[in-house]
């Protein structure tokens, strides 16, 4: 990341709950609703977010990320297809110990990922947003309403590790990371950190 704006901020939220989050099925580009437990963390995450300037605001244009932007306060974030969750092509739907049973060993970090995007090719997206949102006349911190896989891929990309070593950041729905700057270098200065609804 040499020569980028040092001292912007990425600001990253997982968006709230959803039936599959809830079931543990890889939800790519299905377009599944937040459940009303998600609606909640949404306003609960825009509560966390009240009173900071942001500069770009961008959201994935999936229902369940651009709903908990809007009901976090943020209804006119930029639709960025680049923020839509990993295409996971035939394991769509699936949970883990499913596709287990079928491709043993597997993950999602490994592959294989049959007629899905590949993690070097999500992480290409990544790195597209990330140089959008570092751009000289995108002033001000970033903030991005996305989805686990692509986030944790974000996060690595910042740090400048490959794409693959997004596995290594656990992410629950309905959380927020930041990512910041340590005398140039890129770190994380806050990662799923979890955004409790008010008792």
């Amino acid at each position: 990341m040499s020569g980028q704006p040092q001292g912007r901020r990425l600001y990253l939220v997982r968006h709230g709950e959803t039936e599959w989050s809830r079931l543990g099925r890889h939800t790519g580009r299905t377009d599944v609703a937040l459940t009303e437990i998600g609606r909640a963390q949404a306003q609960a995450l825009g509560r966390r977010l009240t009173g900071h300037r942001f500069g770009p605001v961008r959201t994935s244009p999936l229902a369940r990320a651009a709903d908990t932007a809007a009901l976090g306060g943020f209804p006119d974030a930029i639709r960025d297809p680049d923020l839509q969750e990993w295409d996971y092509g035939a394991l769509e739907g699936r949970t883990f110990a499913d596709i287990r049973r079928e491709l043993p060993g597997w993950t999602i970090w490994t592959g294989p990922w049959p007629a899905a995007e590949t993690v070097d090719q999500v992480g290409v997206r990544a790195d597209r947003v990330i140089a959008r949102c570092l751009a000289s006349d995108a002033n001000g911190d970033g903030l991005l309403f996305a989805h686990g896989h692509l986030l944790r891929i974000l996060a690595a990309r910042w740090l400048g590790l490959e794409a693959a070593s997004g596995g290594l950041f656990a992410l629950g729905t309905a959380t927020l990371g930041i990512l910041g700057w340590d005398r140039g270098t890129p770190v994380v200065e806050t990662w799923n950190e979890a955004c409790h609804l008010e008792a």
